[in-house]
């Protein structure tokens, strides 16, 4: 049941069956990390620089790319027609559903690695490997993608496609098909060198980046705006009403313009270098994704309304409308805005990718090569660079555009598991604690120490204690049972219940994804026959709703509040806004394509490889045993390693 219910006995390196001890090392889970481990660990922290502003700039500018400078056209055209602006709100409050789960588990878990990190403590060690390897993927694709984007715009404001310097134009390599783009290679590794340098400063050129971007958002807004109040805003006088393509129309555009959303989960992934995590994170998060919600909505409101929506240019229709009124000067304007936004969108593609790698190769899942932090910049500079040097090499030699299903692919996957972990950390959040067996040795004066397994209902759940612990709790134990039977009773009741509650929560959980694969799948897959589709929606839909009240009727688990780190923000509505998360993105998943899948299940192929080669015999919990969360504090409390 992925985790939920129990934990692995001690780690993945013990006798017995290797099949079942390999299963059971995919489900391990990690601690989170706490102020109460030194930096003895090895792990240099990084910088803590970043503030609610700093959020902010990194949130819109990674969010807000050229996608709205063109998007707006090719939806308004063949979807949604004058209601784009209701498709930008519907897709907002959509993107707003994984924001909330982002910002709980960002203020909770503020550590670099983002939702592989999340996915590691809740869910386990398989999922988040899965998780990081598609987000490596998608930071990589997403980045060369855009920089490819920003070469053509540069060149308009120069005077047309050919008028860059020589050494700047994309140029063929003769006796091939390959056109290469020295642009985008220089641009990428241009950003690199500036993330190398430090947070602060990168976020800080960011911040000036965005701001100039915001600039030209505003100066459509207010002088589209005018221009729509001169001329009568002929957009929206047309016989084909509102809704010319209908509310299917319209929400079909909700899903296209989802993506333009995609973004402001870059800001979790710089969580360890927030000075106040639990109130800037979620702050920063919704600060973003509302500003971006909000402009898009403005910029098609005036789009819509200058020009007819069938008449839209699907390539420029911004600067196209202004041309065509008379402002021909404006497209200037204009595409310096879109080169200033492919910018932006370029550094919040790089920046996050050197994190998730150095926070995979610090639980031992990659080569400590990728864990290095730069002494004086307090960046992961070996990641950085590398990061840097792909993205640049993929820019350079290959024209992405085909791959860009596959970066939707990392971030719904992404969105997903985040949803389902706020689900898991209210109802089932872990209750044990993986320490290695060294260091317990190292705090007990006794050498042999004893792992107990108890089993229920087939979940093994493990207490260690030391030989001198066990006889007195024995010992205790057996006094109760004589003087106080009663209170011994109850309190064995009170466990059985517990245990029973979080069995029957986890079961819950597992309906309601199984629940929203089936249905999901069911509607989407046209090539079944009607009676099989109407029996897979069926069986889904019956699930989802099943689990859907199961949870609802469940009382929450009392760790939630004191889960990780506390009085940070919490998610609403639980469990029906993470379940509409997860049903929302694994719709979009299911209809990105069956080439966009191919393609990713290649990339998850290399990734198990290299999890079987390298991750699983070098991780951190290969030889951990898991504790209670109550032991474990008698252990902090009472060893040098560890900090209160």
């Amino acid at each position: 049941m992925m985790g939920f219910n129990g934990e692995p006995l001690s780690g993945g390196g013990g006798g017995g069956n290797s099949l079942s001890s390999g299963f059971r090392g995919l489900l391990r889970r990690k601690q989170v990390d706490s102020n109460r481990v030194t930096t003895e660990s090895g792990h240099p922290k990084l910088a803590k620089e970043l503030s609610i502003l700093q959020l902010m700039a990194i949130g819109v500018g990674s969010t807000i790319g050229a996608g709205v400078y063109v998007l707006v056209g090719t939806v308004a055209r063949e979807h949604s027609g004058p209601a784009l602006t209701v498709s930008f709100l519907i897709a907002g409050i959509a993107a707003a559903l994984s924001a909330f789960c982002y910002a709980e588990l960002a203020s909770r878990c503020p550590s670099a690695g983002s939702a592989y990190h999340y996915s590691y403590i809740c869910v386990g060690e398989g999922v988040a490997w899965l998780i990081g390897w598609a987000l490596i993927l998608e930071y990589t694709i997403g980045g060369s993608a855009v920089a490819r984007g920003i070469s053509p715009n540069l060149a308009l404001l120069f005077g047309g496609a050919d008028s860059l310097p020589f050494f700047l134009s994309r140029m063929i390599i003769p006796g091939t098909d390959i056109v290469v783009d020295p642009c985008a290679a220089i641009l990428v590794l241009v950003v690199t060198g500036l993330l190398c340098v430090g947070i602060k400063e990168s976020s800080f050129v960011q911040a000036i980046v965005t701001t100039a971007n915001l600039f030209v958002m505003v100066f459509i807004i207010i002088v589209g705006g005018y221009l729509g109040f001169k001329t009568g805003w002929s957009g929206y006088e047309l016989p084909s009403g509102f809704l010319p393509f209908g509310v299917n129309g319209m929400l079909a555009g909700s899903a296209t313009v989802f993506f333009a959303y995609i973004g402001f989960d870059s800001v979790a992934s710089t969580a360890e270098e927030v000075k106040n995590p639990q109130r800037d994170l979620p702050l920063g998060i919704g600060a973003s994704l509302s500003i971006c919600c909000s402009l898009y909505m403005l910029v098609s409101v005036v789009i819509v309304g200058l020009v007819p929506y069938y008449a839209m240019d699907p390539d420029t229709p911004i600067s196209s409308a202004f041309a065509s009124h008379g402002m021909q000067w404006a497209v200037y304007i204009i595409t310096a805005g879109a080169v200033t936004a492919l910018c932006s969108t370029l550094m919040g593609s790089i920046l996050p990718q050197p994190r998730i790698l150095m926070a995979m190769s610090r639980d031992g899942l990659l080569p400590p090569f990728f864990a290095d932090v730069n002494r004086r910049t307090q960046v992961p500079v070996k990641s950085t660079i590398l990061t840097g040097v792909c993205a640049a090499m993929l820019a350079f030699f290959m024209d992405v555009s085909q791959l860009a299903g596959m970066v939707s692919v990392g971030t719904l996957l992404a969105f997903t598991i985040v949803a389902i972990s706020i689900l898991i950390l209210r109802y089932v959040p872990p209750d044990t604690v993986p320490l290695s067996q060294s260091f317990l040795g190292s705090i007990d004066p006794i050498p042999s120490y004893s792992i107990n397994q108890e089993t229920d209902g087939g979940n093994q759940i493990n207490h260690v204690a030391t030989s001198s612990d066990y006889n007195k709790k024995s010992l205790i134990q057996e006094e109760a049972s004589v003087d106080y039977p009663l209170i011994v009773k109850q309190l064995d009741q009170e466990k059985a219940s517990e245990q029973e509650r979080r069995r029957i929560a986890a079961w819950s959980i597992t309906a309601v994804c199984v629940g929203v694969l089936s249905l999901t799948y069911g509607s989407s897959a046209g090539y079944l026959p009607i009676v099989a589709r109407y029996s897979v929606c069926g069986t889904g839909g019956i699930l989802l709703l099943c689990g859907l009240i199961a949870l609802s009727f469940i009382d929450q688990d009392d760790a939630r509040h004191t889960f990780g780190h506390t009085g940070g923000f919490i998610c609403p509505f639980v469990p029906l806004l993470p379940i509409a998360c997860i049903l929302i993105n694994v719709y979009l998943m299911i209809n990105l394509g069956a080439g966009t899948w191919i393609r990713v299940s290649l990339w998850m192929v290399v990734g198990v490889f290299v999890y079987v080669v390298y991750g699983r015999k070098h991780s951190l919990l290969l030889d951990a045993v898991y504790v209670s969360t109550e032991r474990a504090d008698e252990i902090y409390q009472n060893s040098a390693e560890y900090v209160a």
